[in-house]
């Protein structure tokens, strides 16, 4: 057996024993101030244990509690598990339209917040992450590092939008990045685009068979498209909107992927995180982790002391009580 706070048990337990030392050789105690006979005046008849009693029991509580401050185990060795682990290509839209401004304070960094919240719920799994536009960049390789990737995204700022999402461009990547994987998996985080925009998109992710996850942010009432000046973009004298499309989750759904609308709770993404975690399965591909496996032993000098403790403060009568009830109910 082995005590993980060693020290810190043994500098607990010498002023202790000191104190219970100075405690059990008082043999006057409460003499010193009351006489013997007003002591006699004073006892309880049936009052259960003594001081001195008690005095152990309490001592004996502190002694086991500071063994289990001690925190005393059995080691077992060291042994390897497996846990299943998943390849994850994320896709983040830095179009033009990520600039608008119906979610707080815009779709660019209410997304970025979102796909930091699911990173927190892929503690296991290796993410690559892009982003898109007319173009495609790869910003991260695929990595287990989610305090990385969330610094990436933070790096991520509102001059790197412009441009529109072409998602053929998109889909072509995905199909090369998760080529040699066993479970093709793609998370996107976007307001989506028109239909027409989509339908080659569609035909490459169904025919690779991607799980497509879809987190789609915006809203349907829309907003006007800014550019980096912070104004609104015209066509025609008229203010060009950007509303959300939910085309691109309709492709998630037939993909055997799910999408949501994100919103400013944490549900949406549990959800989400839920639903890859469900229709993902286990990968083959497994991480092996090599832990030290031993048996933990302070709960039990933590429940006796604990017991004892209960014992001092409310110690057992002697029975008279309990005969006077007796008594009176045989009368009876």
């Amino acid at each position: 057996m082995s005590f993980e706070n060693f020290y810190l048990m043994i500098l607990l337990l010498l002023p202790f024993l000191f104190f219970a030392i100075l405690v059990l050789t008082n043999k006057e105690g409460i003499e010193r101030i009351f006489n013997k006979e007003t002591i006699e005046r004073l006892r309880v008849a049936g009052s259960g244990l003594s001081n001195r009693a008690r005095n152990v029991l309490l001592l004996t509580s502190i002694f086991f509690m500071i063994i289990a401050v001690g925190h005393p185990y059995i080691e077992k060795g060291e042994r390897d598990i497996e846990i299943g682990s998943l390849d994850i290509v994320m896709a983040l839209d830095i179009s033009g339209s990520m600039r608008c401004e119906d979610l707080y304070p815009n779709r660019l960094e209410f997304s970025k917040q979102k796909a930091k919240q699911l990173l927190d719920y892929l503690l296991e799994d290796n993410i690559m992450l892009l982003t898109f536009s007319d173009n495609d960049y790869l910003i991260s390789p695929l990595t287990g590092d989610k305090e990385t990737l969330k610094m990436v995204l933070d790096g991520i700022t509102y001059d790197y939008l412009d441009g529109h999402s072409d998602f053929t461009a998109l889909a072509k990547v995905l199909k090369k990045s998760l080529k040699e994987r066993e479970d093709k998996i793609a998370i996107i985080i976007s307001d989506g685009s028109n239909s027409e925009d989509l339908k080659r998109f569609k035909e490459i992710i169904l025919d690779e068979e991607i799980k497509l996850y879809v987190i789609l942010v915006g809203t349907p009432q829309g907003a006007p498209i800014l550019d980096k000046n912070h104004k609104a973009i015209l066509k025609n004298d008229q203010v060009i909107l950007s509303r959300l499309n939910l085309e691109l989750g309709k492709i998630a759904k037939q993909s055997g992927g799910d999408y949501i609308v994100a919103d400013y709770g944490d549900s949406s993404i549990e959800n989400i995180a839920k639903s890859i975690d469900a229709n993902g399965g286990i990968s083959n591909k497994k991480k092996r982790l090599h832990v030290n496996d031993r048996v933990e032993l302070f709960y039990y000098p933590l429940l006796l002391a604990l017991f004892l403790f209960f014992l001092a403060l409310f110690s057992r009568p002697n029975g008279t009580i309990f005969k006077k009830l007796l008594k009176l109910r045989r009368e009876k």
